[in-house]
């Protein structure tokens, strides 16, 4: 393999490419990515730089004078994948040959429709989203949240800190009810109220009136909320248009086994456009975390490196954490997986708790809020306790 190229220069892509380099690929490495910026670290952006007490130099991911031998193409988008010629085309009408690929292009926030054009209205998943976010929230005034998830709360917890009026709306009956469940979904979303933050749940958005720039936030029930500022968190979907008709199996992301692999032999995918198959679960996982993106690409260079032969290694229980109200928030696992969760340490009215999800007894997740020391202990336990369930469930598989 003399040349590989990974598409998708942010956390998933670096990850790769730091470990192509480690795992001994000495030949040409070629880095696409649509944004002009060098990778740089994006959970700040809802917090610490959003709020003016980071500057851009400190979100860079890569080391001082780290040089990874590679040729970077940015501000470049993937526009196409050619199987049979081996290379990606790309938006300004070049192409990039390659024997190996690392499929590493991420996610893009969901918009609502009609908002294309108003001043005001914004989605926060880049650098430049963010800029454009904290030049609005430094005007004051009104900020509606539309979508109650991690991204919608760690926004509303910092405009609340800048001391803005905000409102959140969540179409659902229980914020974060999908990824923490429904009883610790409550807990998390009542820091909203705890700072004198409105939660309107159960309602969605019918639109948003205002002539250039948004004024208010109109909702299925009749209520309008007037608004200076409006920010879209409804979720994001995997940048995976370029790869429609390539070939490469395609469902909610790129589909690939345990260790990355592809449809295609000589591709792999990480990050959150790749949806892996977890063999303790059973199924397929597309992971939007941090430290997936991060770790994962490890197991995918040396599938790559080796065309498939290396021997898979387990995959780990998702993990993610989040800051609101200076609450620090962590879990792992999967809260879906459980059939019962237990409060173990501290007490939910006092925001400070351990929480252990269980199915049939097993633990599958936990949960902590400002418990960083227990929160590790037990992460280390579901890691080891999903290890076990990996390899039994792949020497199944081979039986």
């Amino acid at each position: 393999m003399r040349t590989v190229a990974v598409v998708g220069a942010s956390l998933a892509g670096l990850s790769a490419a730091r470990c192509l380099r480690k795992q001994g690929f000495d030949g040409r490495l070629v880095l696409i990515g649509d944004e002009p910026h060098r990778p740089y670290d994006r959970p700040p952006l809802s917090k610490d730089f959003l709020a003016g007490t980071m500057d851009e130099s400190a979100l860079s991911l890569e080391a001082e004078g780290e040089d990874l031998g590679a040729e970077w193409l940015l501000g470049t988008r993937a526009d196409g994948f050619d199987r049979n010629e081996r290379l990606v085309r790309l938006a300004d009408g070049s192409a990039v040959r390659a024997d190996g690929f690392v499929i590493a292009t991420g996610a893009a926030a969901r918009t609502l429709p009609g908002a294309e054009g108003l001043a005001g209205v914004h989605t926060l998943r880049t650098l430049d989203d963010a800029r454009a976010l904290r030049d609005d929230l430094a005007r004051g005034g009104r900020l509606v949240v539309i979508g109650g998830g991690f991204i919608g709360a760690e926004v509303a917890s910092t405009a609340y800190a800048l001391g803005l009026d905000v409102t959140v709306v969540e179409v659902a009956p229980t914020p974060l009810a999908g990824p923490l469940g429904q009883e610790m979904g409550m807990v998390v979303s009542s820091l909203h109220a705890d700072h004198g933050v409105r939660l309107l749940c159960g309602v969605g958005v019918k639109g948003l009136t205002g002539s250039e720039r948004v004024e208010a936030v109109l909702l299925e029930d009749g209520r309008s909320l007037p608004a200076d500022t409006v920010v879209v968190g409804v979720g994001a979907r995997p940048n995976t248009e370029w790869l429609q008709g390539s070939g490469i199996a395609l469902d909610n992301g790129v589909t690939c086994g345990q260790d990355g692999r592809t449809s295609i032999a000589g591709v792999v995918a990480v990050g959150d456009c790749a949806n892996w198959y977890d063999p303790a679960a059973g199924h397929h996982r597309r992971v939007e975390h941090w430290t997936g993106a991060l770790e994962r690409p490890a197991a995918a260079v040396a599938t790559l490196l080796s065309g498939g032969a290396a021997e898979p290694g387990p995959v780990r229980p998702p993990y993610f954490w989040s800051d609101q109200y200076g609450v620090k928030i962590q879990f792992a696992g999967h809260a879906a997986a459980a059939d019962s969760v237990t409060v173990e340490e501290g007490s939910a009215d006092d925001r400070s708790l351990l929480a252990v999800y269980r199915r049939a007894g097993e633990p599958v997740a936990v949960l902590g809020l400002n418990q960083p020391r227990l929160f590790m202990r037990w992460r280390k336990q579901l890691a080891q306790a999903s290890a076990q369930a990996s390899a039994l469930a792949s020497a199944a598989a081979r039986s």
